[in-house]
């Protein structure tokens, strides 16, 4: 199946649930493009490596980096450290938020209160030091009204796409939200 009729059942699908048309539109649109304003950097790699105790000699060994990927590469598990907004940077306006699509859809539904559910990270080509990353945000889908334990919302995923400054595709960090509404008796319960 197509990328094209995959979104096209999305946005259907979300039309049918109740979904405004305007949020439905935004289905498999790129929206918030960013470029990193810092290259790829070994240290940052390094700090993570020595956090969660990495030893893997592809990381630190020049020649088995030389051998088995043409030189040296980035953990892929720092991907999304390379376009991590900073919570306050010279310039900017407010708080810096790494997935503003969650939070537009928040706002949009009128949904207070959210958990990240699912995350998955596929990777693609290797991220090299120097490198610059950027990626955008890719509303893949809403579902309708679900009522869970937590409280009655949505759901939705939301796919980053990074790319490198050639354009290859480096990977795509998959989010599954679930925004809600606390239900009000037991809200209202839990304060007695």
């Amino acid at each position: 199946m197509s990328d094209t009729t995959h979104t096209d059942q999305a946005r259907q699908a979300a039309l049918e649930t109740g979904v405004p048309s305007e949020i439905a539109a935004l289905i498999g649109e790129r929206q918030y493009p960013v470029t990193a304003n810092f290259p790829v950097e070994r240290a940052y790699g390094f700090n993570t490596l020595a956090a969660t105790a990495n030893g893997n000699p592809l990381y630190w060994d020049e020649g088995v980096a030389q051998a088995l990927t043409g030189g040296p590469i980035a953990p892929p598990t720092t991907l999304s450290l390379w376009i991590r907004p900073h919570y306050w940077e010279p310039g900017a306006e407010g708080e810096q938020l790494a997935l503003q699509v969650h939070f537009d859809l928040k706002a949009a539904f009128d949904l207070p209160e959210a958990v990240m559910t699912d995350n998955t990270l596929t990777f693609y080509d290797p991220v090299r030091p120097g490198d610059v990353i950027s990626h955008a945000q890719v509303l893949k889908s809403v579902s309708g009204p679900k009522t869970t334990k937590l409280g009655s919302g949505r759901f939705w995923v939301i796919d980053l796409e990074y790319h490198n400054q050639n354009h290859d595709l480096v990977g795509i960090e998959s989010y599954t939200g679930f925004g809600y509404r606390r239900d009000e008796a037991e809200t209202a319960g839990s304060d007695s």
